[in-house]
């Protein structure tokens, strides 16, 4: 199986590579998503750990249980050969209606194929009022002319 784009990357491949994993975050389908990875991907999320692609995928099963009403941008900062650098920010509710917004920043380093081998993830999060929510789409993929991450100041 292969994901294009596949690296070396560009700017327009890796620009395109980040909007991929975006919107396919953006679905909240952990099935899905989890095939953008090696079979063997190594994933830190904060502190936690995943080994392989069955773990990724029951990591992203217990996030979107709990993070209700997932939207998600992601923006290129830096690319090179097989690795991409990301940042993004992402606003969501819990099951007693309190929002949140969080902050973070990815490494990624693909195998040759186009599957991501490896994700660090950093994160901050903090409570937001429901007035200060940004990310208003309809849930699934952000809309093309909806503002990014450099247009919020984020």
């Amino acid at each position: 199986m292969s994901r294009p784009p596949l690296p070396p990357f560009t700017r327009e491949s890796a620009i395109e590579k980040v909007r991929l994993a975006e919107d396919g975050w953006n679905s909240r389908d952990p099935a899905k998503v989890a095939l953008a990875y090696t079979l063997d991907t190594r994933w830190r999320n904060r502190a936690e750990f995943a080994k392989n692609r069955a773990e990724a995928e029951a990591f992203l099963t217990r996030k979107w249980n709990k993070e209700l009403d997932y939207r998600l941008i992601k923006e290129l900062w830096a690319f090179t050969g097989n690795r991409i650098a990301v940042r993004y920010a992402y606003e969501y509710r819990d099951d007693s209606g309190r929002w949140f917004r969080a902050y973070g920043n990815e490494n990624w380093e693909f195998a040759e194929d186009g599957l991501m081998r490896e994700r660090q993830a950093s994160i901050n999060e903090l409570p937001i009022a429901e007035a200060d929510r940004k990310f208003r789409w309809p849930l699934g993929r952000r809309p093309d002319d909806h503002p990014g991450l450099s247009d919020f100041g984020f």
